[in-house]
């Protein structure tokens, strides 16, 4: 029933997220074409009481209208999680009922989601240690790891739990669909180190790696077909854009890791990094060694 309920809010919210502004007989009408109404049509009574819970559980405030009745989203600060939340549940009530044109729907998968996450996060919930073992792309042996978790993050399709290495002293990452023989240490308990913040401890990277070395800014030209890609999913919140009549640069203030090289090489020629001098030289070597396998 209460899964049932958290479908309603979130029903509710994507509805009037969509509409940007709707009236009730409008809502109402949405409500009726939608498979949680079961042909019924929703009360003034209920919505309120959606209104009130989508408020309570995730931060979104229903407004209305006074001089058209027109029910709107007022904006306020969401967490990642809440936005990430009604997103996803949203997308899954969307998709729920679509048994008729599967295989038109086509889906990417989540390996990594499935067998180990619900395990780690209930090893943040209580802060308890982890043991699992794990096989990384450049060691062909497993290795025993004992974690203290910290947070888990999701990037392009993959999850990753980023913690305190016990053995090696040091905040490292984790790939779950590489771990195997994964346990919570019952026993062992962790505290969480005050003051430490996810958001903080990826501030200055894309993706999932990270260094000691210091933010650097980062110039990239590009061509005008490919902008329209960066506008769309920037690379970085520090993204900023300058227009010009045959190109578009692009600034950032990041780290130069592993992913952001891998990033920028899959954009091939319709990219080029100007700044900094070492991130052009990194591109430089991996295209020269890339174009000897064809010799």
């Amino acid at each position: 029933m209460a899964h049932d309920l958290i479908n309603r809010y979130i029903w509710l919210i994507d509805t009037i997220r969509r509409y940007g502004r709707i009236t009730l007989d409008e809502i109402n009408r949405q409500w009726l074409r939608s498979p949680l109404s079961d042909g019924k049509p929703l009360p003034r009574r209920t919505f309120h009481h959606y209104r009130n819970g989508a408020e309570e559980m995730f931060g979104v405030n229903i407004q209305c209208d006074r001089s058209t009745y027109e029910y709107y989203i007022e904006d306020t600060a969401q967490s990642a999680l809440q936005q990430w939340l009604v997103d996803s549940t949203a997308l899954t009530d969307t998709l729920r009922d679509t048994s008729d044109i599967a295989e038109r729907v086509v889906l990417e998968n989540v390996p990594s989601a499935r067998e180990h996450l619900t395990t780690i996060v209930d090893a943040l919930r209580q802060n308890h240690r982890i043991r699992f073992a794990y096989r990384s792309y450049n060691r062909s042996q497993r290795t025993t790891v004992e974690l203290e978790p910290y947070f888990v993050k999701i990037f392009k399709q993959l999850w990753y739990v980023i913690g305190h290495n016990v053995s090696d002293k040091k905040i490292k990452t984790y790939a779950l669909d590489r771990m195997t023989d994964l346990v919570i240490d019952a026993d062992r308990t962790f505290d969480y180190p005050e003051g430490f913040s996810p958001q903080e401890f990826f501030k200055d990277c894309f993706g999932i790696t990270t260094n000691q070395n210091d933010p650097k800014r980062i110039v990239l030209r590009v061509e005008p077909k490919q902008a329209k890609y960066f506008r769309a999913l920037p690379l970085h919140p520090s993204q900023q854009e300058v227009v010009h009549d045959h190109y578009s640069i692009f600034t950032y203030t990041m780290r130069l890791t592993y992913d952001l090289r891998e990033e920028l090489l899959s954009h091939g020629s319709s990219l080029e990094v100007l700044e900094p001098p070492e991130l052009k030289v990194m591109i430089m070597d991996e295209l020269r060694k890339a174009l000897s396998q064809y010799h």
